[in-house]
C-alpha cells in the first residue's frame, strides 16, 4: 500500500539537456578559425614575446575547439544518431586528435588547421542533418 501512496502520478522523460537548442558545431568552427588565424600571424612574426603569446592563445583556443566537439559527441549525439551515421566515432576521434597535441595544440602548421576544419564542417553537416529530422 505504501509503495502505491508514493509512485508518481504522472512520470515525464526528456530526450536531451536543456534545451535542446543549445549546440551547434559553430562554436568549434569559430574557435578553430581562431587557431588557423593565430598559426598565420605566428608565421607571419618574428618576434618571440608576440609568438610566445600566440602559442598560449592558440593551444587555450584549441583546448576549447575539443571541449565542443566533445560536448556535441556527448551530450547532442545518441546511439540512433551513430546508426543511421556510423562514421560519426571515427569522425570525432579524428577532429578531437587535430584539435589536440597533435594537430592545432602541438604545431602551427596551417595544414593541420585547415584538416581540423574540414572535419568540423562534416560534424556540422551531419548535425543540421540530425537537427532537420
Amino acid at each position: 500500500m505504501l509503495t502505491r501512496l508514493m509512485r508518481p502520478a504522472q512520470v515525464a522523460s526528456a530526450h536531451c539537456d536543456l534545451p535542446c537548442g543549445v549546440y551547434d558545431p559553430a562554436q568549434a568552427r569559430i574557435e578553430a578559425e581562431s587557431v588557423k588565424a593565430i598559426m598565420e600571424k605566428y608565421a607571419a612574426n618574428e618576434d618571440p614575446v608576440f609568438r610566445s603569446r600566440a602559442l598560449s592563445i592558440k593551444e587555450e583556443r584549441a583546448e576549447l575547439v575539443k571541449h565542443h566537439l566533445w560536448v556535441l559527441w556527448t551530450d547532442y549525439f545518441k546511439p540512433p544518431h551513430l546508426e543511421q551515421y556510423p562514421q560519426l566515432h571515427q569522425l570525432f576521434w579524428d577532429a578531437t586528435k587535430l584539435a589536440g597535441a597533435a594537430g592545432a595544440k602541438g604545431t602551427v602548421d596551417v595544414d593541420k588547421a585547415e584538416t581540423l576544419l574540414a572535419k568540423i564542417d562534416e560534424i556540422s553537416k551531419i548535425f543540421w542533418a540530425t537537427k532537420a529530422a
